[in-house]
């Protein structure tokens, strides 16, 4: 049959035709813009797992630009803090040097007093000054702030981590089990009976003294207390209302690091612990408590707590004994997010204490501040000794502090950015092989495209023209 109001075969290649042009588009627009999914047509599931991979990429990418930023920080606190230390190294010379008074005259002396003050108000302006972007780091700004610490209980407290959740502020509680007690001997004699040379010794050292029969008790005492700064050993009477209670010989601080050891290298010489039982070597004992409910066994009155959550050093009072001192932290510290999701997991929270000479130092030696001129420990009051002590003191706490800044940057700020770029890799190649375009196959479908659209176009002209047939009818 031949009609030409009705051209099923023009029809059929236009609809053939309209079909390779769309495979056409498509595959240009693929290969142009180098996606395989351009709308969520090309592919909706594909198009929901790839927005979630790229939302997971942001986050990642972000927490990797945090975690620099952070070390930035770290680095510049740390900087700052290695002048400190220099400083302090220095001030520990001048005041070594003007205990040889001996050698230096009272000029030589105040002139070292001088340096001593410049660098401390140094110190103190570094501290001040020490800033990142605008951010102050050594003043105090990024420590923690407390509240209803029993300074007649806890005499010093550092704050190293809080990590604080959801919570508004961390309560801690702390309960000594067993209180840190000192190394003691007890002479419970009021005078020796004959001639004695005894050998004192203790954490510090050791030393000689020999005594002659009938001296009395308390001049023993006298007498090794002259020396207690270089053996770590004195003595109280063990009543001290009465001269002839006999003495006791303690170690200069508890814990089981210090100890007494009284031998009699001649003579007889008996001493007995707090028991009675006859010894002449005793060690302390070191402070056991708990802290929010985690046991930690303490060095001599120091506690230390390392948790997830918390992160502090305390040091105990010497009168607190055993019982209950609770505080809270109600804010504070740097709080770093190193994921890519907000939540406290993905957090880190560090504090970082001032380094101003008020507070280096602490209640027991003394602060930094205290030798500076008109201080209490100043070398114009010949205050040497004490001030050596709170030198001291003053560099290990930078140390420590650097040391843990160092940690914190080494452990927790580079391994979590090389963490993150190893995600950040794997999480990029799972988007990519969803939703980037495969140029080999898609060239493919092109040159395929390509020749079912000649040949529709081919195919479409004939049948057009076969209509035109029927004439062939008409001119018989």
């Amino acid at each position: 049959m031949a009609r030409i109001n009705t051209n099923v075969s023009a029809l059929s290649a236009q609809r053939g035709l309209a079909k390779s042009q769309r495979t056409l588009n498509e595959t240009l627009e693929k290969l142009s813009s180098g996606l395989r999914i351009n709308r969520g047509a090309d592919d909706p599931a594909g198009l929901i797992a790839s927005e979630g991979l790229r939302s997971e990429m942001a986050g990642i990418q972000q927490a990797v630009d945090n975690s620099q930023r952070a070390s930035n920080v770290i680095s510049t606190a740390e900087a700052s803090l290695s002048e400190v230390a220099s400083l302090l190294l220095n001030i520990k010379e001048l005041i070594v040097g003007a205990a040889n008074s001996g050698a230096l005259s009272k000029d030589e002396i105040e002139a070292n007093q001088l340096q001593i003050d410049s660098a401390i108000e140094s110190i103190t302006r570094i501290s001040n000054t020490s800033t990142f972007a605008g951010l102050s780091l050594l003043n105090g700004n990024l420590d923690y702030i407390t509240s209803g610490v029993e300074s007649s209980k806890i005499k010093a407290l550092h704050i190293g981590q809080a990590n604080f959740g959801t919570i508004a502020y961390m309560p801690v509680e702390v309960q000594v089990i067993t209180a840190a007690e000192e190394a003691t001997l007890r002479f419970e004699t009021s005078a020796i009976a004959s001639s004695v040379t005894l050998e004192i010794t203790g954490s510090d050292g050791v030393g000689v003294l020999t005594f002659r029969s009938g001296f009395h008790a308390s001049a023993i005492a006298n007498a090794v207390n002259l020396m207690s700064d270089s053996t770590g050993v004195k003595v109280d009477l063990i009543n001290s209302a009465n001269a002839a209670s006999g003495i006791i010989f303690k170690s200069a601080g508890c814990g089981s690091r210090q100890f007494v050891s009284i031998q009699a290298r001649s003579g007889t010489f008996g001493t007995v612990d707090d028991a009675g039982n006859a010894k002449n070597r005793t060690v302390g004992i070191d402070a056991v408590a708990t802290i929010n409910g985690a046991v930690t066994v303490g060095d001599g009155l120091a506690v230390q707590l390392n948790t997830a959550t918390l992160d502090l050093a305390l040091t105990l009072d010497k009168t607190f004994g055993t019982g209950t001192s609770a505080f809270s932290i109600i804010g504070g510290g740097a709080k770093f997010q190193l994921g890519p999701e907000v939540t406290s997991n993905q957090q880190t929270s560090l504090g970082i204490q001032s380094v101003a000479a008020s507070k280096l130092g602490d209640d027991d030696v003394g602060f930094l501040s205290d030798i500076v001129t008109g201080g209490s420990s100043s070398l114009a009051n010949g205050g040497a000794a004490n001030a050596s002590r709170i030198i001291a003191r003053a560099i290990r706490q930078v140390a420590v502090l650097r040391g843990r800044l160092g940690a914190f940057e080494k452990n927790a700020l580079q391994t979590n950015i090389n963490s993150l770029t190893i995600a950040l890799e794997n999480v990029t190649a799972s988007e990519s092989s969803i939703r980037d375009a495969d140029f080999a196959e898609e060239t493919s479908a092109l040159t395929r495209a390509q020749i079912l659209t000649q040949a529709g176009t081919s195919v479409l002209a004939t049948a057009n023209t076969t209509p035109q047939t029927v004439l062939a009818l008409l001119r018989q």
